[in-house]
């Protein structure tokens, strides 16, 4: 296969793009694009890249019938600067090469995420792990963001006296904050990347990992834009639907007025899949 060269993504490499208050990612390196998921997928005949349109569909195609492996000849490597508490979520996705800034040999640097004063709301009533999606008046958002920036600045107070003092750096480091920023590189293929967007831009993500996920999703639409289009127009665009909302959905279309098929909770992930055009 020849060396697939992207002018676009070559035009960002090593571009910083800010996330959150203090976090950007910046891609360092990138290995394919779209004609390498072409290339891949027609290796078993010999066919070389066609048209622009016959490769769309091609990748289309490969995309909707789930044949993963030519996605996954794409590589991106990223430089991440993010929260530790965004990295504790990131983390789970363990299908990608992870090396971290470590506190055991680095002074960890003062920086902490502080929310803007519109991310901040009260405990969600109906979720457990989440945020209410209505923001508390400025006031008393700002007066928590100040206990946050207080704190911060008292635990890096003490770090850096112990440092100073003689301490380890491994030890000094354990009463540090999940606010504090770390940095990583993050190497993944196309496709892995795409299941982490996909769950990770779901409306029950945190907020501040569902920022991570837009800024990846720009940056590898200039890697491989035909493949994020289609990546786009069926996973996040669309919905999978069991058997049983399949009836739901055919008894609908076919205007019967009879109670609905489901019932509970059940029924309500399907409207809301209605609602939303995605997998809820």
């Amino acid at each position: 296969m020849p060396h697939c060269v992207v002018p676009a993504a070559e035009e960002i490499l090593d571009r910083e793009f800010p996330v959150l208050d203090k976090g950007f990612v910046r891609l360092v390196d990138y290995l394919g694009g779209d004609a390498r998921i072409v290339q891949a997928a027609r290796v078993s005949y010999g066919a070389g890249t066609k048209s622009f349109r016959e490769d769309s569909a091609l990748i289309d195609n490969l995309l909707r019938q789930e044949h993963t492996s030519p996605f996954e000849q794409v590589i991106l490597t990223f430089h991440v600067k993010l929260p530790i508490f965004v990295a504790r979520q990131w983390i789970r996705h363990r299908t990608a090469r992870v090396n971290e800034v470590s506190g055991r040999y680095s002074v960890m640097k003062d920086d902490f995420y502080v929310p803007a004063p519109g991310a901040v709301a009260a405990q969600s009533a109906d979720n457990k792990q989440g945020r209410s999606s209505n923001a508390l008046p400025e006031d008393a958002a700002r007066s928590y963001i100040a206990r946050m920036e207080s704190g911060q600045r008292a635990a890096y107070a003490e770090y850096a006296g112990l440092i100073e003092a003689g301490l380890a750096r491994e030890l000094a480091r354990i009463d540090l904050p999940l606010s504090l920023y770390t940095e990583w590189y993050w190497q993944i293929d196309l496709h892995n990347l795409f299941r982490f967007i996909q769950l990770r831009l779901d409306p029950h993500a945190q907020m501040e990992i569902r920022e991570y996920a837009r800024v990846l999703l720009d940056v590898a639409r200039a890697v491989a834009p035909a493949a994020c289009a289609s990546f786009e127009n069926h996973i996040l665009g669309g919905t999978r639907i069991s058997s049983e909302e399949l009836a739901e959905l055919k008894r609908r279309l076919a205007g019967n007025d009879g109670p609905p098929l489901l019932e509970g909770r059940v029924l309500e992930r399907f409207e809301e899949k209605l609602r939303s055009g995605r997998q809820l």
